[in-house]
């Protein structure tokens, strides 16, 4: 298992994102390493992988972190039956997580965040608010990816960690404007360089240079501390309070599942109402009878 690793991350690193690749090295060496690293591949068999689990979970590693351990795992030994290294991959349990809550700002609370950001921050929010852009994709947009004539943007490049990659899902995605972030856009549009949102001399901005600037708007705002990733989360959850389908939220958003935008389907209960109510439109004769009409 250890000398495979080497040639694991070698492989993975020709596919995956440059932070994809540190995080499978991060839990090779701190969680799988020290456990397997000595065996051979075909001695990671199922009832090494239930010792694995119960040993980390004794340690208390939460669920979700085991699993994503587990994950590297399947994929390592995949690559090495493909490899003619091992004649099967073992059979691997997941551990059951409770479905993740998630956070969003009210309709009201984000107003209130809007109004009290600092110059070019309030416009960064405010857009964030009105697109659902990950953090990442904020910082990687450009001028030349928006469309302020149509009234569109296409999200085609994020930056992780420094390194501009392609978005999450892998490819781009178009995203249509409202009325709002077209004026805020269009009123902030600056000729600092390619980037939308950058520092004084046009220079790519930090995550760490982000955080500040939206903890005291949280703050001027009398709202609880968020990070930017609750912004997308609220562009979901107002489209799905106002009704929109999940389909579109999904598109929107640029999940690769339908499973991760269904976290947003409870929110909109109107939408369920409402179509219920269709079977009570004109042209639906089926009613039950009273008791009267019975006799």
């Amino acid at each position: 298992m250890g000398d495979f690793s080497r040639v694991f991350l070698e492989l993975s690193a020709i596919d995956n994102k440059p932070s994809s690749v540190e995080s499978k090295e991060a839990i090779l060496r701190t969680h799988l390493l020290p456990f397997f690293g000595s065996r051979r591949l075909d001695e990671v068999t199922y009832p090494a992988i239930q010792d694995f689990k119960m040993k980390t979970v004794a340690d208390g590693l939460s669920k979700k972190s085991v699993n994503n351990y587990l994950t590297v795992l399947r994929r390592m030994l995949v690559v090495a039956k493909k490899r003619g290294l091992i004649g099967a991959v073992p059979e691997i349990e997941w551990l059951k997580v409770p479905r993740p809550e998630f956070d969003f700002l009210g309709f009201d609370e984000a107003d209130k965040l809007v109004a009290s950001g600092r110059g070019e921050w309030s416009t960064m929010i405010f857009v964030a608010i009105r697109t659902g852009m990950r953090q990442g994709e904020l910082l990687g947009l450009r001028w030349q990816d928006v469309d302020l004539a149509a009234g569109r943007l296409m999200v085609r490049q994020s930056v992780v960690r420094g390194v501009v990659v392609t978005p999450k899902s892998g490819k781009p995605r178009e995203i249509a404007l409202g009325d709002g972030v077209l004026a805020a856009l269009r009123s902030h549009r600056h000729l600092r360089g390619e980037l939308v949102f950058c520092d004084s001399a046009g220079h790519q901005l930090t995550k760490g240079e982000c955080k500040h600037p939206l903890w005291s708007a949280c703050k001027r705002a009398g709202l609880r501390r968020i990070g930017w990733h609750v912004l997308r989360h609220t562009f979901a959850s107002h489209l799905a309070m106002r009704g929109v389908p999940v389909k579109t939220i999904q598109e929107l958003m640029g999940h690769s599942t339908m499973a991760m935008t269904l976290r947003y389907a409870h929110l909109s209960p109107e939408v369920g109402r409402e179509a219920v109510k269709l079977l009570d439109s004109p042209g639906t004769r089926m009613a039950p009878r009273r008791e009267s009409e019975a006799k």
